[in-house]
């Protein structure tokens, strides 16, 4: 007998009984190239909390802690900013779990994006499978992409696996055959997590156990949310066990995210409309059902017939969410941008704590786990879509009663938890070699075994990690060349710990090592500390690296003459040591147009190589000086072309086309420009397609 059976009304009956299969494939897809990583290190946010408003209304206990820990944070990552726009078939290796009944399909080269769920009884795709990967700048690191269930961890917004390859192992399925395991190391807050996929015979559900393992000896700040696309089809409503919602206003007055509070399903940002309907969204909008105390927590994005897809979870799961990008331009813009033909979807999400801007707190040596459904849910179309917002959630409560309960998915749970510490049956995929290396860093220091599931054999590591595998073991840290690049950042107190070591016991301390120092101490917030360490590091040894780091760290400090003129001699540096990176261009165009040296930023930008001023970011840059030196020709050049790095909300498109056709009307009439004529424009005229990725116009 199995340990675990599934309800049979979680299955078609006359349906044959099907033993899950995992199978290693390959995906072509249409997709841009993903390209390198950006070399330089981005420091943390100052403050380290996310500056946000709280209106009238916000529960006093949502208030107290929104935004803290929420500021922007990449390192120890590198940012993924070298992508482009020219999509051709392109090969990714893809993982298939498959019952006969629903089919799954993974990615993991991409994060372990579940890009595709199939149930073949309905005849029906339940996610936005999306016909191309077209990386844009919304992540953490730049790089992400639309489409399928995404798993975010360890820092506000998606996350920085999300474009980068996980591990993948077969496991052995809660209910016989074969599941499929997705995990890695969360370098920024130390967290190892997992991902168990099951799919029992005969169920029309995918199931997902998570854990979350914290095996430091301090309490972490824990973000998780699990991002679900679903096209969004006419009449798509979204429904969730909730009174309430917490809405997101993109307009307040102070300019900064405010939070407030309202029983659903009016939405104060639309006028009180019903906001559980997409369409009613008129701009880029965000909003989070409040399901604390539910035993079961869920979302249903369900169609016109009232049929779509059904997400379930056990606690502490608990807060549910509807992104959409609204039914502007600007929101279908973003949506043409990531799909490449116009096809519109919405994400339905699932998290921690009551929203995004909020993180719960992990005890030292701690683990946290719960299990997430995944299927189709048919209901009564005229009740989910009855104006009684009590009647609508009725009806999705109706038809998942025969389907799935809190106590079918505790037991689901339960099972899954009994399986999650035991190894691998097989390496499907293989990651990055930091959970290798942090392994070995734990072993060299007496530190308890982590459950076998995290299998990260020592062959995975690469000359990133090699890098840093000496400090461990023989106390010894590479010494390159100035004008190679610096290799992989690391800022784990830890690694500090012995990179001090090493360097107070070497006799000559190398550029190299207080490179890194300097980096570590900045994100520890020792930043007098760090720019001691780069100034000694520039004085062992010149290099580009040090001398952008103190550029960087003097406009952090809003000392603009200091940093262009370390900016300066960096690029100097850099072009010396051979062709330099596009990164030292773009930083010192940008810091020099910030600083209002506009006719500077046009004489750098054209004695630069072909090949950088073709940059996307260089070319805005160059735009800008362009449009204060009244060259608006250019500007305009540059913004007929289609950019592949936007960063969701910026307006630096919009705004450039805006001042360009007031200059131009003012050119006409013989007058200055003056802001009456910028707001005429403003009121009267709408930017092209191409250009508008404005969220609240």
């Amino acid at each position: 007998m199995s340990p675990l059976s599934t309800r049979p009304t979680n299955a078609v009956l006359d349906s044959p009984s099907v033993s899950p299969t995992l199978k290693r494939e390959t995906r072509r897809w249409l997709a841009a190239g993903l390209g390198g990583e950006n070399p330089q290190p981005v420091f943390h946010a100052v403050p380290d909390d996310t500056p946000v408003v709280a209106l009238p209304g916000l529960a006093p206990e949502i208030a107290r802690d929104i935004g803290k820990n929420c500021g922007r944070r990449v390192l120890p990552y590198r940012m993924q900013d070298r992508y482009d726009r020219n999509r051709e078939p392109r090969d990714f290796c893809s993982v298939t779990l498959d019952n006969g009944l629903l089919k799954a399909v993974f990615l993991p080269e991409l994060g372990g994006r579940l890009v595709s769920l199939f149930d073949r009884e309905a005849n029906r795709e339940l996610l936005f499978d999306n016909p191309v990967f077209q990386p844009a700048n919304l992540a953490l690191r730049d790089a992400w992409f639309a489409g399928g269930i995404e798993w975010n961890v360890g820092r506000f917004g998606h996350a920085h696996h999300t474009c980068a390859p996980v591990f993948a192992a077969a496991i052995p399925g809660v209910c016989g055959g074969q599941g499929l395991r997705l995990y890695d190391f969360e370098r920024l807050s130390g967290l190892f997590w997992q991902l168990d996929f099951h799919l029992p015979p005969g169920s029309r559900f995918l199931y997902v156990f998570t854990r979350v393992l914290n095996p430091r000896d301090e309490e972490v700040p824990l973000y998780w949310w699990s991002n679900i696309a679903v096209p969004e089809t006419p009449g798509l409503r979204v429904l969730a066990p909730a009174e309430e919602s917490v809405f997101v206003s993109y307009s307040d007055p102070s300019g900064r995210l405010a939070y407030g509070q309202a029983r659903l399903p009016g939405l104060p940002t639309i006028g009180g409309n019903d906001g559980t309907y997409p369409e009613n969204l008129g701009f880029t909008n965000e909003f989070f059902f409040q399901c604390q105390g539910e035993a079961m927590p869920w979302e249903a994005a369900l169609d016109a017939t009232g049929a779509g897809l059904l997400e379930a979870s056990t606690p502490p799961l608990n807060v549910r969410k509807v992104f959409s990008w609204g039914m502007h331009a600007g929101g279908r813009r973003w949506q043409d941008y990531l799909t490449g033909d116009g096809r519109s979807y919405l994400e339905i999400q699932a998290g921690l704590a009551p929203t995004q801007q909020h993180t719960i707190p992990m005890a030292a040596n701690s683990s946290l786990s719960w299990t997430q459904a995944f299927g189709f849910l048919q209901a009564d179309a005229a009740r989910v879509h009855h104006a009684d917002w009590s009647v609508a959630r009725g009806a999705v409560r109706e038809a998942m009663e025969p389907r799935i309960s809190a106590s079918d998915l505790a037991r689901i749970h339960q099972a899954a938890s009994v399986l999650a510490d035991r190894a691998g049956i097989e390496a499907l995929h293989s990651g990055s070699g930091w959970g290798a290396l942090e392994l070995a860093r734990r072993g060299s220091a007496g530190l308890d075994a982590l459950p076998a599931a995290f299998d990260f054999a020592p062959e995975t590591m690469g000359p990133d990690q090699q890098a840093w595998l000496g400090l461990v073991v023989s106390d010894v840290f590479p010494d390159p060349d100035p004008s190679d690049p610096p290799g992989a950042w690391m800022i784990q107190t830890e690694w500090l710990e012995l990179l001090e070591r090493h360097l107070a016991n070497a006799s000559r301390p190398s550029w190299f090592a207080l490179l890194h120092l300097g980096v570590m101490r900045m994100e520890a917030g020792d930043e007098a500390g760090a720019v001691a360490a780069w100034e000694e590091s520039m004085g062992a040894s010149p290099s580009a690296w040090a001398c952008r780091n103190l550029a960087a760290a003097a406009a952090r400090r809003g000392d603009r003459d200091g940093a262009l003129e370390r900016y300066a001699r960096a690029w100097k540096l850099a072009t010396e040591a051979g062709p330099p990176d596009a990164s030292f261009a773009i930083e010192y165009l940008t810091e020099s147009n910030l600083a209002g040296r506009f006719g500077m930023s046009w004489t750098f930008y054209l004695n630069l190589p072909g090949t950088l001023r073709e940059s996307d970011p260089v070319r805005l840059e160059a735009a800008k000086a362009a449009f204060a030196l009244d060259d608006l020709d250019f500007v305009e050049s540059v913004l007929a072309r289609e950019f592949a790095t936007v960063r969701e909300g910026a307006r630096d498109l919009t705004e450039l086309w805006f001042g360009v056709q007031a200059k131009r009307i003012a050119e006409g009439l013989g007058v200055p420009a003056d802001e009456g004529i910028s707001e005429k424009v403003r009121q009267t005229m709408r930017p092209p397609f191409l250009i508008d990725f404005r969220v609240n116009e």
